[in-house]
């Protein structure tokens, strides 16, 4: 039967071992998978079934030469699997997906690598001058739960924003939602979204957080991410240019920034990020829909646990993850195909607080599927000429379609 429907699901950071220029981006032996797994070795073991039944620790294997310790390895699959390589020039969010759906990032992205005063003295200056606010606190790299606990009480007390940023080519802004105003906050990013933009700065992005002290400071789920456009239509825009449905759910929207979508839904923490896909599954399914894509990035792996380099929490949230999949394969019907991918690594085990170099998955399944091995591949973007030749759209430049 052929396939009318696709759910892309983005596991958010879910590395399986260091690429080969990875020594370029200082992440030469990073290994998010390897190392998590490594680290429930001594107890029980990482226990993900389902993913293993796909081909996750197979494409491990593809990727690193051996599986993942302590996993318990199936004999039989019932999915196919691949391990896939970054071309992009960078290791960030953007990057990853842009690529995945077939337009890797191939440029330079503007970044700020001072670790401290680490914005030009002339773009704070005209970011004051243009949004009026009293000044600003940080200017540096940090991590965004250090910086609101360091600096949030003294945001308070002034109104000045707090500005940070990472390896990533990214500006952030921290602001109270209540004392200095959500809307405030969204209306900040948008003015320096357009000073940032000829910097080539990949994303500003909107941290609001709530509390009244250090100790009860917490980020909220209304973070808000302002991206550049891709410079080509992805296999998104390609679809919904040609009549079909496509559906973003969580951080998508954002990535994209608002293209090729034909519907956004905004949900944060994963048990809202499954709700809501069962639901654009549900919904596209009942209104019969012909060639549609359900895409949801799964981001807590990489905000709560990967950033935070917490190991353990993160092997967690896998198996978590993986105790929904049955749920997931009984809703999808003949003409469904799943994808389940990453966007780049970010080892919880890794010094600093930033992603890391590496192969992903990309693990497949349909009803009666045979398994596959198709093996090592060049770019992400093999995501997008499969999905591109599945639904009859023009191919990209970058990528081989999988031989399903």
């Amino acid at each position: 039967m052929p396939i009318q429907r696709i759910i892309l699901l983005v596991l958010d950071s879910l590395g399986i071992g260091a690429s080969a220029d990875a020594a370029r981006f200082g992440d030469a032996g990073a290994d998010t998978l390897g190392h998590i797994a490594a680290a429930f070795d001594q107890g029980k073991g990482l226990n993900l079934p389902h993913m293993c039944q796909l081909g996750l620790a197979h494409a491990y294997r593809t990727s690193t030469g051996q599986f993942p310790a302590g996993m318990t390895i199936p004999t039989k699959l019932s999915g196919s699997y691949a391990c896939a390589k970054e071309i992009s020039s960078g290791k960030d969010t953007p990057s990853g997906h842009w690529e995945m759906t077939g337009v890797p990032a191939l440029w330079d992205w503007g970044y700020f690598p001072d670790k401290t005063r680490s914005f030009p003295e002339d773009l704070l200056n005209e970011i004051v001058t243009r949004s009026g606010i009293p000044g600003y606190l940080g200017n540096c790299h940090a991590s965004g739960t250090d910086i609101i606990a360091r600096l949030g009480e003294e945001h308070i007390k002034t109104g000045k924003p707090i500005f940070y940023t990472s390896a990533d080519s990214v500006f952030q802004i921290a602001c109270h939602e209540q004392h200095f105003g959500l809307e405030n906050l969204y209306r900040l990013c948008e003015q320096c979204r357009e000073l940032l933009t000829p910097l080539n700065i990949g994303r500003v992005i909107a941290r609001p957080f709530i509390g009244n002290t250090q100790e009860n400071f917490e980020r909220t789920g209304n973070r808000h991410d302002y991206s550049i456009q891709p410079p080509q239509p992805t296999v998104l825009q390609k679809l919904v240019a040609d009549g079909g449905t496509v559906i973003g759910v969580g951080k998508i929207g954002d990535i994209f920034a608002h293209t090729g979508m034909s519907e956004e839904i905004r949900a944060t923490g994963h048990p809202a990020l499954w709700q809501e896909t069962f639901a654009a599954m549900e919904r596209t399914q009942t209104a019969q829909t012909t060639r549609s894509i359900v895409m949801t990035n799964f981001v807590d792996f990489d905000a709560l646990y990967g950033h935070r380099r917490d190991t353990i929490g993160y092997g967690k949230a896998l198996e978590e993850f993986d105790r929904q999949l049955p749920s997931l394969f009984e809703k999808m019907s003949a003409d469904d195909l799943l994808i389940l991918t990453a966007d780049h690594g970010n080892d919880p085990s890794w010094h600093g607080t930033d992603h890391t170099r590496e192969h992903v998955p990309i693990l497949l399944y349909q009803h009666d599927m045979p398994s596959t091995d198709h093996g090592f591949r060049e770019t992400f973007s093999d995501i997008a000429q499969t999905i591109s030749c599945i639904f009859k759209l023009s191919p990209f430049e970058h990528g081989k379609s999988l031989d399903l």
